[in-house]
């Protein structure tokens, strides 16, 4: 063979093996084609602003990722770190210290009427925190179903913890996997203090995540993360047990959402829609050769700052966001406290607060 032949016939090669590689070899996903509405543009409602430009930044201790927050009745906040540790700060941001470590992956967190401190763990499932740091496990599997990524929660006022079990499929730390994969392998449920029993609210979900339950405890809702929407289910009235979406086509990645208990529910979009990400999503053969590109080439989570408010009928009521390089981003859940709003992130090492005009 000679050289002229050689030079052609290694990059050929080559080019050969890529494409095999990257439209064959395995992977652990099995993508669901799904074709989104056009995501809206940032206008109207959803106008690009630098509000959240005036965030101030709590410390926690040293730490990433505090991606929830509660306040007890002394104002003393409350966030669980990636490493398993739930650490707590004075309301003036003084000392931080571990207050518990669940040895998993603290994501939301609420206090029940005893001052426990309610938690979804994604690794360890559905857990219970004294004031003093004991942990007690509540709930790992519905029906004989194992958890596999415990997300959020809230309280009713008769005590019943909803929350949601992200995937049934993936971890945490696989979260992508499920977004690209695009099957509903999330569900919504409930545990009973009294019966100490888990049951299925609402199945196939995709990505399920944030709750939060309305102040007249007649409905609660659910983020659906991964279709970019909110599910509102009845738990009263006619329509008890009914689910219906609660507002469609979000511009972002609905992560966490609270309710402040009187007139308006917080929404945290994660990240704004991925363009690419939404043009794969018909095709889910692609997706699989996006799964096989290496990290830093696949659709990930943009620097970007946005919380909208909500009144119970699903209209935008408040519209935060900031755009700037060092915004405070990837807020993943708000909670209003005393005229302020409190973040949790996945993106930061701190905990944010901005005051409510």
């Amino acid at each position: 063979m000679n050289q002229r032949k050689r030079l052609f016939l290694v990059p050929l090669v080559a080019i050969l093996i890529g494409s095999l590689y990257l439209f064959f070899w395995p992977v652990p996903i099995t993508p669901g084609a799904w074709t989104p509405s056009p995501a809206p543009p940032l206008t109207a409602s959803y106008q690009q602003n630098s509000k959240l430009a005036t965030i101030t930044k709590i410390s926690m201790g040293e730490g990433f990722a505090p991606e929830d927050i509660a306040i007890d009745s002394q104002d003393r906040i409350y966030a669980g770190f990636d490493d398993g540790r739930v650490m707590r700060v004075n309301a003036d941001g003084t000392n931080p210290h571990v207050f518990a470590n669940t040895d998993g992956r603290p994501l939301g967190m609420m206090f029940d009427a005893d001052g426990n401190l309610i938690l979804a763990d994604a690794i360890k499932g559905l857990l219970s925190i004294s004031p003093s740091g004991v942990i007690t496990v509540l709930s790992t599997e519905v029906y004989g179903s194992p958890f596999r990524c415990t997300n959020d929660l809230d309280i009713a006022a008769d005590g019943t913890i909803y929350f949601t079990d992200a995937s049934r499929k993936f971890p945490l730390t696989d979260f992508k996997k499920d977004i690209i994969e695009h099957k509903p392998n999330g569900r919504f449920l409930a545990y009973s203090p009294d019966t100490k029993a888990t049951r299925l609210v609402l199945d196939n979900l995709y990505f399920a995540n944030g709750v939060a339950m309305s102040p007249d405890q007649s409905f609660v809702l659910v983020n659906e993360t991964g279709r970019y929407r909110i599910h509102r289910v009845w738990l009263t009235g006619t329509r008890q047990g009914q689910s219906e979406v609660f507002i469609d086509n979000l511009p972002g990645f609905p992560d966490g959402i609270s309710s402040n208990r009187r007139d308006k529910f917080w929404v945290a979009l994660v990240t704004p829609r991925d363009a690419t990400l939404d043009k794969l999503l018909p095709h889910a053969f692609l997706r699989k050769a996006v799964l096989r590109l290496p990290t830093f080439m696949q659709p990930a989570p943009k620097r970007y700052s946005f919380v909208l408010g909500m009144d119970e009928n699903g209209r935008v009521v408040e519209n935060l966001q900031n755009g700037a390089p060092d915004c405070y981003a990837q807020i993943a859940n708000a909670l209003e406290h005393k005229g302020s709003l409190y973040f949790g992130s996945i993106g930061e090492a701190t905990v944010g607060r901005y005051q409510i005009p």
